[in-house]
């Protein structure tokens, strides 16, 4: 009689055990891979560069369309994983830095290399003003010299990639799109690490049902 009942009781327990871990596989994705914290919403940026004489200021509420054409070009960069390797320098070309200020205080900070050989890039240092990041390399979208362009950098006008009517009669307010690259590789990152934890919870259901089954048999 004891030892029946207790073997319903190690049953119901490993059956709880297993419940139990089985609804953690669908909860814990969500909590253990929390998004990144989205940073303060800008409202200005400073673009500089060694073929610019003096640092621009451009706010948002005297440029609007122009703020968020250089927005757009960085605002995904503070969240995004790297998509791309360091390139050598010598295939860099110009390099600007867009600073992204907060009440007219520097909060995020990104270098843009508009004629990179192979397309622009665009590069996350580790060292913010809002604190430290993870260093990345990102392929930046194909209206980059344009935006900068218009911004006051010295580059050679791409109509074909923006079209409007701000600045020097081209170009017009672009909404921050999503990267498909980028897009591309937090799948992949997702995926990878839903697996891995899956894989690790399954492990200690079998751990957990083989313990139960172990106990059940020496009882018996």
């Amino acid at each position: 009689m004891v030892r029946g009942t207790t073997i319903r009781r190690l049953a119901s327990a490993a059956t709880a055990l297993a419940v139990a871990l089985a609804l953690a596989v669908g909860a814990a994705p969500g909590a253990v891979w929390a998004a990144p914290k989205t940073p303060p919403k800008p409202t200005a940026l400073q673009l500089i560069g060694t073929d610019i004489p003096e640092p621009i200021l451009v706010r948002e509420d005297e440029r609007p369309q122009l703020f968020e054409m250089l927005v757009s070009e960085v605002g995904w960069l503070a969240t995004a994983t790297a998509s791309t390797s360091a390139p050598k320098a010598a295939k860099l070309g110009p390099k600007y830095t867009v600073t992204l200020l907060v009440k007219d205080a520097p909060n995020q900070i990104y270098h843009l290399y508009p004629l990179a050989a192979g397309g622009p890039r665009a590069h996350r240092p580790a060292k913010q003003p809002s604190g430290k990041k993870t260093e990345g390399w990102f392929y930046g979208r194909m209206s980059m010299p344009e935006a900068l362009r218009l911004g006051g950098a010295p580059l050679e006008a791409k109509p074909d990639v923006v079209h409007g009517g701000i600045g020097g009669g081209v170009g017009e307010d672009l909404r921050a799109e999503a990267n498909p690259v980028e897009e591309m590789s937090e799948a992949f990152a997702e995926m990878r690490r839903l697996f891995l934890l899956n894989g690790a919870v399954l492990v200690v259901i079998l751990t957990g049902l083989a313990g139960m089954a172990f106990l059940i048999r020496r009882r018996v």
